[in-house]
């Protein structure tokens, strides 16, 4: 008897011994399956970037060679650039200071207001906030570029026109629906028992906010505020009609003005492109933790 439940068992153990190889090819699959997919989104994505820095460090006689590396790669554009010697570049550094000046100051008003916004209408249950916020989410149904002619009016009939002000507002205006949403989702998912044992021990809406909530809501405020700071960073639409002047403008706009020439430097323009690209790409990095988690908080329901 004995020996015939050893016989039953043996094959049962031989397929159990089995099914760790087809598991592992199973895996082999969906990991080739990944690359096949990766590889070419990865080249797809990369191809860009390294033209760009092709560009950038390379002669102007050598920049459409077809190389795939200059024969003379040469810094001297960089040296260009920093220095001022092109006429298309007689005013980088006010430009740049431009460009960081209104992301900060976007990136510091959206999350005052989606954060004030977020609190009201999560925590403290103001009548009509999620109607509100709905209605602000409702403009994203219509495109930004519909958008530029209105806001034109409206910061001329203000006086804002050719002001930096003019861009950050219109900036802001466009970042906090989504601001407040995404803090809004955050928020909800924050335990009452919280604000209630703040409440019991004496703490006003005021403390509520400063002592519990701010704490417990900092990663999402990140993401939120590198959000706001990079959609203002990278703004041409309503930075090129709502500023004018060379001394006003963000490089954004002033990147475009090398478009106009008959000879375009193109060695030059990749060379401000790819300076111009690599404060994002390094707030990015810093920051990629809170941004892949702060954008996703109250995505899941527990």
């Amino acid at each position: 008897m004995s020996a015939t439940m050893a016989a039953a068992k043996t094959p049962g153990r031989a397929s159990s011994d089995a099914e760790p190889p087809r598991n592992w090819f199973r895996e082999i699959g969906t990991d080739a399956k990944l690359l096949l997919i990766g590889i070419p989104v990865a080249i797809w994505t990369l191809l860009p970037i390294y033209h760009l820095f092709l560009f950038a460090i390379s002669p102007k006689q050598d920049a459409f060679s077809g190389q795939l590396f200059p024969t003379n790669p040469t810094l001297n554009n960089f040296r260009i650039v920093f220095g001022e010697k092109h006429y298309f570049l007689s005013h980088f550094w006010q430009q740049l200071w431009n460009s960081t000046l209104i992301a900060a100051a976007t990136g510091i008003l959206t999350l005052l207001i989606a954060t004030s916004a977020a609190f009201a209408i999560s925590r403290l249950k103001v009548r009509g906030g999620r109607t509100v916020m709905n209605l602000a989410l409702f403009t994203y149904f219509i495109p930004a570029a519909f958008l530029a002619v209105p806001m034109y009016k409206t910061m001329g009939a203000y006086g804002l026109l050719n002001s930096h002000w003019a861009l950050i507002l219109a900036m802001v205006t466009i970042a906090s629906p989504y601001a407040i949403w995404v803090l809004k989702q955050a928020s909800d998912k924050l335990p009452y028992e919280l604000d209630e044992a703040a409440v019991m021990d004496g703490a006003s809406p005021l403390q509520l906010f400063r002592l519990v909530y701010i704490p417990l809501m900092l990663p999402s405020l990140v993401a939120v505020g590198i959000y706001a700071v990079l959609l203002a960073w990278n703004e041409y639409l309503f930075a090129f009609l709502l500023l004018s002047g060379d001394r006003q403008v963000t490089l954004p706009v002033a990147l475009g003005n090398f478009l106009a020439a008959d000879d375009s430097p193109w060695e030059l323009l990749m060379a401000t492109g790819l300076i111009y690209a690599l404060p994002p790409a390094a707030i990015y990095y810093v920051f990629k933790r809170y941004m892949v988690g702060g954008l996703t908080a109250g995505a899941v329901k527990s």
